[in-house]
């Protein structure tokens, strides 16, 4: 017998004794692996998360529906709300549309994007159709062969969002107000 102090519980006798070391050490790797998992999983943005995987597959699914549905309005209009959507039309913009309507979309050549004024109609399929089609008797080549559809829908998008900005030291209106 032990001269350790022990205990009896209805004549079963309590020894105790260390515990042994592999368990001890398997805790005290699970306790570290537990804050080193919780640090790079939530604390930090190394790897991707499962609920960001889920809202990336989320938001690429949401624009291949809308390029699956037709050329609509009510399309548009939420492609314009899709943050990846007008960040890519806002490259494409600042790449190939910056000449014209310099890099703010307050209009250089071309017209003023930022106000309420519009030539050719202020809908979103009215400026899908402008930036596939293009205006050859005012200059605008018809940008939707080279960029594709997925392309022009972005450009579109990024367009819508910048409507109504009335950015500051903007070319003069032209066409009509719209609402």
């Amino acid at each position: 017998m032990s001269d350790k102090p022990h205990a009896v519980f209805d004549g079963i006798e309590e020894e105790d004794n260390r515990l042994p070391a592999w368990w001890l050490a398997i805790l005290f790797i699970t306790i570290v692996f537990g804050f080193g998992y919780w640090f790079v999983y939530h604390s930090t943005t190394l790897l991707e998360t499962p609920n960001r995987e889920f809202a990336r597959l989320a938001d690429e699914q949401k624009k291949k529906l809308a390029l699956q549905d037709p050329i609509s309005d009510a399309s548009l209009q939420a492609l314009a709300h899709d943050p990846h959507a007008v960040a890519e039309g806002q490259k494409v913009f600042t790449t190939i549309c910056v000449a014209c309507h310099k890099a703010d979309g307050s209009g250089n050549v071309g017209p003023n994007l930022t106000d309420r004024y519009w030539i050719h109609g202020n809908k979103p399929t009215n400026l899908y159709q402008a930036v596939m089609t293009g205006f050859q008797d005012k200059g605008m080549p018809p940008w939707g062969p080279q960029l594709g559809p997925e392309r022009t829908r972005d450009v579109t998008a990024f367009v819508i969002s910048i409507q109504n900005t009335n950015v500051p030291n903007g070319k003069a209106p032209q066409g009509d107000l719209a609402e």
